[in-house]
């Protein structure tokens, strides 16, 4: 049968849906919901490739790209992994595990700033094939010939577009020169203590009941994020940032903190979850002492 079906993460991060979308409407295919975790052995004859999140936006579970990818070649297809939540912030792998193709963001865990580039990977065997839907000049064999028909670039240049933001790639080649001499898996080792320490003094402060950790508790499970399931969520977290501690609330009610280990250390992982008990104290007097907390399941 025709490779006529794309999986899409069935709470891939809405921007992920809109793309699938799009090109399922150029090539003719249709698009099936899957939950990430069951996208490997939902791969068949006529998936022709999943795009999947490597982390969770929302509740920051990390899912498993090794098997995944390893399911889908099985099947003969392809996948795209989305590493917005995850490059930057623990090991990877893209070239051990053979992933095909995969696209992140700089602006969070490597710390590019608002509106730094994103990045696309190809892997090397199927660039000489990696035919861009968006080509640009910058992207051409000849960029300042100007000829009036295209012709790509040899290997990842491919996969650029028009012209670059130099600003932003300046600030973010600032930012990336912070990782020289920095392993990833010491950042990680990192990641893991902080989001830990921070769940305990969540579950030391903040009366039991109050707070649902929606965050996978095994590492193997869990990117660099801590989401708290509160009541009035969107009120907490407009409260917390007005007192410095600045995470975010996702829709409809999950506080979400994210941990960047080059910088954000345990003294701060202990005020945000002393911050975020006197918020919530405010908020619902009478719930408690602290110590006497908990962050549900």
């Amino acid at each position: 049968p025709a490779r006529d079906e794309i999986l899409v993460d069935a709470e891939t991060f809405p921007t992920d849906g809109y793309i699938a979308e799009s090109a399922a409407r150029m090539t003719g295919c249709r698009i099936r919901a899957v939950p990430a975790a069951e996208i490997g052995a939902a791969c068949g004859p006529r998936t022709a490739v999943a795009l999947v999140n490597h982390v969770d936006y929302r509740t920051g579970r990390l899912h498993d790209l090794p098997g995944t990818t390893a399911a889908a070649h099985a099947a003969g297809a392809l996948v795209v992994w989305d590493l917005c939540h995850s490059a930057g912030a623990l090991p990877v792998g893209l070239d051990a595990h053979g992933v095909d193709l995969a696209v992140g963001c700089t602006y969070k865990y490597l710390n590019g700033g608002p509106g730094s580039p994103a990045f696309l990977y190809v892997r090397r065997d199927l660039q000489p094939r990696f035919d861009s839907p968006l080509p640009g000049w910058n992207s051409h064999a000849d960029p300042f010939g100007m000829a009036p028909s295209y012709a790509p670039a040899d290997g990842a240049v491919r996969g650029r577009v028009g012209t670059p933001d130099i600003l932003s790639m300046l600030a973010l080649e600032a930012a990336l020169e912070v990782w020289d001499g920095v392993a990833v898996e010491d950042v990680r080792a990192k990641s893991l203590a902080l989001t830990d320490f921070f769940l305990e003094c969540v579950a030391a402060y903040v009366p039991r009941g109050r707070v649902e950790c929606v965050t996978p508790a095994a590492h193997a499970e869990r990117g660099s994020q801590v989401a708290l399931r509160c009541e009035d969520a969107e009120e907490v977290m407009r409260e917390l940032i007005a007192r410095g501690v600045v995470g975010d609330f996702r829709r409809p009610d999950v506080l979400r903190f994210g941990f960047t280990p080059l910088y954000v250390g345990y003294a701060d992982a202990e005020r945000a979850a002393r911050v975020l008990a006197d918020v919530l104290a405010e908020r619902h007097p009478g719930g408690g002492p602290p110590g006497a907390g908990g962050t549900g399941g």
